[in-house]
């Protein structure tokens, strides 16, 4: 099951995402499917024209990020492979969906993308072991963990480097099936290829993540789990146009802009 949010011009609304031969549909659902059953309304509206889909959730307390979570990507930035999961935060402003730009703020020069697997808490998780940390996961989402480098080298610490608005797209939508176990995470800039990794390569996976994130703070729903990112970021610039992809989930696709 896909669940997606989107808008038509009205208050922002959920579905689940239908298709049918080359065409999407959104079948609208009543209420919120976080904490309601999901129920379709019997409204059928197509994904094109006059419908935007937004962030499938909007975090109700955290973003949880974690870093050099693959081995390649920490080699490349000069890092070592941390002994357990390196955590920061990212606030939930800065959170956008498919399509909307991530404007580059006036206080950096040098900003990156990195694609994710996101993880989408399903209801309040706390003191969980790895083996029960499937049933508080609502699904999965595709994210990107835009980054400030030059900040993160100054500040000595990554909240303004990875919290500014824009620096979280989310999306398309949440996959309630995906198995996360080994699947491709890649990005393009441009059209040009820029990560191809695997969830299989992670050095703590989802599962033990959920846990270890839960015995230090509880997680509730609509909490997002950003889970790294695989080796070949890069920069991004003005009038570039950013696509994460995570292998049978979705393709999650942004501009990039500064305010001149």
């Amino acid at each position: 099951m896909r669940i997606a949010r989107f808008t038509n011009g009205d208050d922002p609304r959920f579905a689940l995402v239908q298709q049918e031969g080359d065409k999407t549909f959104l079948a609208v659902l009543g209420g919120d499917p976080l904490y309601m059953p999901a129920m379709p309304t019997g409204e059928r509206v197509e994904l094109g024209d006059g419908v935007r889909l937004l962030a499938p959730v909007i975090p109700r307390s955290k973003v949880v990020a974690v870093g050099r979570n693959y081995v390649d990507h920490a080699k490349e930035m000069g890092n070592e492979v941390p002994s357990s999961p390196l955590l920061f935060f990212k606030p939930n402003t800065s959170v956008v969906g498919p399509d909307d730009p991530i404007v580059l703020p006036d206080f950096t020069q040098e900003v990156s993308y990195e694609a994710e697997l996101a993880v989408v808490i399903s209801k309040v998780c706390k003191d969980v072991t790895p083996e029960r940390a499937s049933s508080y996961i609502l699904g999965y989402t595709v994210a990107n963990d835009v980054t400030a480098r030059d900040a993160q080298r100054t500040d000595g610490q990554w909240a303004r480097a990875k919290g500014f608005d824009t620096s979280c797209p989310l999306g398309p939508w949440i996959d309630t099936d995906l198995n996360p176990e080994d699947v491709g995470v890649r990005s393009r800039v441009n059209g040009e290829p820029r990560q191809d990794g695997r969830t299989r390569d992670m050095v703590f996976d989802v599962p033990f993540l959920v846990s270890y994130i839960s015995e230090a703070m509880t997680l509730l729903p609509g909490d997002v789990i950003l889970t790294g990112t695989p080796a070949g970021v890069g920069r991004i610039d003005h009038g570039d146009r950013v696509e994460c992809e995570v292998e049978g989930l979705g393709v999650l696709t942004n501009p990039v802009m500064r305010r001149r």
